[in-house]
């Protein structure tokens, strides 16, 4: 009777164990299985190419930077309050400002021509762009500071009536040095030379990295007007103003700059 005892047991643990086994085995199996949880980024780039060429009015092939429209915005948050001083340069373009072009103009419009750029919508390694402001140009809409501390904080001088100053201290240009897809979105990683003095004493080059995106081309008409396209370009980057001797204690390190540049083909 013992005997039979010690059988009964002993095949009842050996059905235990084999179905602990098997559990066992499923379970490792089902953890091979891999589990997805977000969906890979798709690409919807076009083949559009803009190109400035001569920027003949009328060109329907040229591309011409429609300044009224566009905009170049800075912001940097006010130290020791929750707010943002906000601003924007009145005087901009997109011009490879050289060496002998730095001076003094009285143009009413663009002193330089907008011409120093190039875009490829799906071959980045091709585009390029340069582009510059007049810091005095700087606009909060708030007088007191704009006639102010804001030209002294930023290393300028006063604007001359009449006069577009593209001279440092009050020239400030961008380059970029590569043009690349972002893997993550339609939108392209950007590396910039900015060129700027600020309160140093001489212009000082240092490398940033922005995100540029890309608004497609289309066709607009307004009124009983000619159709015509526009596209446009949106570049945002951040640098460090105490590289470049800014040392006002109202706002942070970190400026923000977005570059707003809309195009047509009229």
């Amino acid at each position: 009777m013992k005997l039979l005892n010690n059988r009964l047991l002993m095949i009842l643990l050996i059905l235990v164990s084999g179905y602990g086994y098997i559990i066992s085995c499923t379970h490792d199996n089902e953890l091979i299985v891999p589990i997805q949880t977000t969906t890979p980024f798709v690409s919807t780039r076009g083949t559009n190419i803009h190109l400035p060429g001569n920027m003949t009015s009328g060109n329907s092939s040229e591309w011409k930077l429609d300044k009224v429209h566009s905009s170049v915005l800075w912001s940097t948050n006010y130290v020791g309050a929750a707010g943002l001083l906000t601003g924007r340069f009145n005087q901009f373009g997109m011009h490879n400002v050289t060496d002998e072009e730095t001076t003094n103009y009285t143009a009413t419009g663009q002193p330089l021509l907008d011409s120093s750029w190039a875009f490829y919508e799906n071959e980045p390694a091709k585009s390029y762009f340069n582009g510059y402001v007049q810091i005095n140009t700087s606009n909060t809409g708030e007088p007191g500071r704009d006639a102010g501390c804001n030209v002294a904080g930023m290393g300028t001088v006063a604007i001359v009536p009449g006069t577009q100053n593209l001279t440092f201290p009050n020239l400030a240009k961008i380059k970029a040095t590569e043009v690349k897809f972002d893997p993550a979105s339609n939108a392209y990683i950007v590396t910039l030379n900015l060129t700027y003095q600020g309160k140093l004493t001489a212009p000082l080059t240092k490398s940033v990295v922005g995100v540029l995106n890309y608004i497609p081309r289309k066709t607009v008409q307004f009124g009983t007007g000619t159709a015509y396209d526009v596209f446009g370009l949106q570049l945002k980057f951040q640098f460090n103003c105490r590289d470049f001797g800014i040392t006002s204690t109202s706002i942070a390190d970190k400026i923000d700059i977005e570059c707003n540049m809309n195009f047509n083909n009229k």
